[in-house]
């Protein structure tokens, strides 16, 4: 087919470009545009979720407003809002809404609402709310501790136990006599007074048990009661760790030898019992001596009924295991310590040396200027 030539004019004009086409009916249906509208409104929410994990991430991650260490007690049952209002009440979180929104979303992101512990919380500066759910959740509660001296009486234990100010409610069941184990306990705020003596008497009976095994055969003992009483003598006759066991070596060989202990404190326990050393009643009088005392070591044969207070670790390994030697007498040598010998006739020289050592001992006091006389000058 033969195309007709334009005209001069008609190649000049522009041709008309064409029309559009036609829109999709589908694109003018309802539902369509409700369903772009949704997934716009996903991609958003989407991207505002994942802004949010972001500087919430960040927020709960960077170092938090508290300018000073600060103590803080979370108190059981008191749930995630109750710990977050009393984190911000004490100024370790920020006291807003925000804050408090991204420290209890953190807690759930991480699985730990449930999982966060009671107990007495030092905070340090600049402490971030990642921390402080690390800390809450593994418990590093603030410890505080109360400790018991070799040797104490029940009662003088009772007495420190019921004077802590952070232990709580009262003791209900006294233990008897070298039923404790003086040692230094540790427990969080909130723990029972009746808690931490229950502690003492477990650890006594555990270690007790461990060194009643490894105790030598030939001992003059016969149960671990005996090992307990002959031990609490021990502990109140020296307190260098040393000498424990030659201590314990007297005791037994004079046992050995149908001999009695003749040790001055078994005669305290007996006059005035727990409350012996709860005041100063060291010095005993030829009456005391003399008294009618069921624990006086010096009337009665053998072990006196009962342990005079509650010994320690080391004095009852010397009772275990004493030392060897052939030593029935000891006495003070004015230093803090004790010298031995096998015989009495040694012993009395022993003796003579000591009283002379305390006899200088109280002419030096007399002669000592009290600190209200003015000092002479040559």
């Amino acid at each position: 087919m033969r195309i007709k030539p334009k005209s001069p004019r008609e190649a000049l004009q522009p041709e008309q470009a064409p029309a559009p086409p036609q829109r999709s009916r589908h694109v003018r249906n309802p539902l369509v545009i409700l369903i772009n509208l949704l997934i716009t409104l996903v991609v958003f929410g989407l991207a505002a979720v994942g802004a949010a994990l972001y500087f919430g991430k960040q927020k709960f991650e960077e170092a938090g407003p508290l300018k000073q260490e600060t103590t803080v007690v979370i108190s059981s049952g008191a749930g995630l809002s109750g710990i977050t209002d009393r984190l911000s009440g004490r100024g370790v979180i920020n006291d807003n809404l925000f804050d408090e929104w991204v420290f209890n979303m953190g807690i759930r992101f991480y699985k730990n609402a449930t999982r966060l512990k009671a107990g007495e919380y030092a905070f340090a500066p600049g402490v971030s709310m990642e921390e402080i759910m690390t800390d809450l959740v593994d418990g590093k509660a603030v410890t505080h501790s109360v400790t018991i001296p070799e040797g104490w009486t029940t009662a003088q234990i009772i007495e420190r136990v019921r004077e802590h100010p952070i232990l709580v409610g009262d003791i209900t069941d006294v233990p008897n006599e070298g039923d404790l184990l003086p040692e230094t306990y540790t427990f969080a705020r909130g723990t029972s007074r009746q808690e931490v003596i229950n502690q003492m008497k477990a650890a006594q009976t555990k270690l007790l048990a461990e060194i009643w095994e490894r105790r030598s055969d030939d001992l003059p003992v016969e149960t671990p009661e005996e090992l307990v009483i002959l031990a609490s003598i021990v502990e109140k006759e020296t307190a260098l760790a040393d000498e424990r066991p030659r201590v314990a070596g007297v005791f037994v060989n004079r046992l050995n030898q149908n001999m009695r202990l003749q040790s001055d404190p078994t005669i305290l326990y007996g006059l005035h019992g727990g409350e012996a050393w709860l005041t100063d009643r060291s010095a005993i009088t030829q009456s005391d001596l003399k008294a009618e005392n069921k624990y006086n070591t010096y009337q009665i044969n053998g072990l006196p009924p009962g342990p005079i207070g509650n010994p320690g670790r080391a004095a009852m390994e010397a009772v275990a295991n004493p030392s060897r030697t052939k030593d029935l007498y000891f006495v003070a040598d004015g230093t803090g310590g004790h010298v031995f010998s096998e015989t009495y006739k040694q012993h009395q020289e022993n003796v003579r040396k000591w009283r002379q050592v305390e006899r200088n001992r109280r002419q030096a006091e007399q002669e000592q200027p009290s600190e209200s006389e003015p000092a002479t000058s040559n």
